[in-house]
């Protein structure tokens, strides 16, 4: 069931493409383990999340994204994880006030490990990993940081998806989070963010899987499935049109030799042998080499052909250097 928009929140009209595709479902996915909705969460709090204090000093919780999926999915976790049912205060053009009484933010940063014995920590900080001690829990924060900082581009046009990052611990987290299911993400910096992209359709594959993102990893799949047959196809037709260019360039050198020795020499001065092959190829020009042997009053193989050939080609050039 799709989660209902905050009061108070009016999404936008985007332009629907296979990242917002895979957004809107990974969206659609919440899972039913309250601790795989506090990791998740945990992502979001530290990828999209803020806290201030307003005038009369209160803590007041805050998301800053221009994303509708990141909202839609805090709101749906914050009900799930914490019965916490709550609107919108204010929103800005990037920061979305998420109002909510003392008690009940205490208890979903403690939930969260962002508050400890220690005191309130900043979201920027990486996401405790008493929060992602589950394989499972590391699924959904993987999930969560896709949906704050990820994109991926067209599979129909490359295969390339992301997370941008506001600093290297982030990018880092991410990395190591992924390492755990044997996914190879490189880390790049792009002018101030630290990017950790993945370029192997493999690679991609199984996060989306790891996202548990299947309608996704269908679709994706299907496109794999159909570059690599276009590409087989694309490399088998590239090869033939090669052959056969590489056959008919044979083939008019061949006969520029043998009407050269015909012209000059002339023929009747060859080898019965010679003679009739330099015969047969100017009677079938196109003819390839186990073709044109069985033209022959004694039909050879495709290497007495061959054979045949460079001979009547080393007299042409020796015509030619006289």
């Amino acid at each position: 069931r799709l989660e209902t928009v905050p009061q108070g929140y009016q999404t936008g009209d985007l332009k629907m493409s296979f990242s917002s595709d895979m957004k809107d479902e990974l969206v659609r996915h919440v899972s039913a383990s309250r601790h795989c909705q506090l990791a998740e969460l945990s992502a979001i709090l530290h990828f999209c999340g803020t806290w201030h204090r307003d005038e009369e000093g209160k803590l007041v919780l805050a998301l800053q994204t221009e994303n509708d999926c990141v909202i839609r999915k805090c709101f749906t976790l914050l009900r799930k994880a914490f019965n916490i049912n709550t609107d919108i205060v204010s929103k800005s053009h990037t920061l979305v006030d998420i109002p909510l009484e003392e008690a009940v933010l205490e208890k979903l940063l403690r939930g969260t490990k962002y508050l400890d014995e220690e005191g309130l920590k900043r979201f920027s900080t990486p996401v405790s990993q008493l929060v992602l001690k589950n394989s499972c829990c590391k699924r959904a924060f993987i999930r969560g940081a896709f949906l704050c900082v990820g994109s991926m581009s067209d599979p129909e046009k490359s295969y390339h998806l992301e997370f941008v990052c506001d600093d290297l611990s982030q990018a880092e987290q991410i990395q190591n989070e992924l390492r755990n299911f044997d996914i190879a993400g490189k880390v790049i910096a792009r002018k101030k963010y630290q990017v950790v992209y993945i370029k192997e359709g493999s690679y991609i594959s199984d996060l989306l899987n790891v996202m548990e993102a299947y309608v996704s990893l269908m679709n994706f799949e299907n496109q794999r499935i159909y570059k690599d047959m276009r590409n087989s196809v694309n490399r088998r037709v590239n090869c033939e049109a090669a052959n056969i260019t590489k056959t008919v360039t044979a083939a008019s050198r061949q006969v520029e030799d043998i009407i050269l020795i015909r012209d000059t020499k002339g023929l009747e001065t060859l080898p019965d042998n010679l003679r009739d092959m330099a015969l047969v190829r100017l009677e079938h020009p196109d003819a390839a080499l186990g073709e044109l042997g069985q033209y022959l009053a004694y039909p050879v193989g495709k290497s007495g052909v061959n054979h045949r050939l460079r001979k009547l080609s080393e007299i042409a050039d020796n015509i030619r250097t006289c």
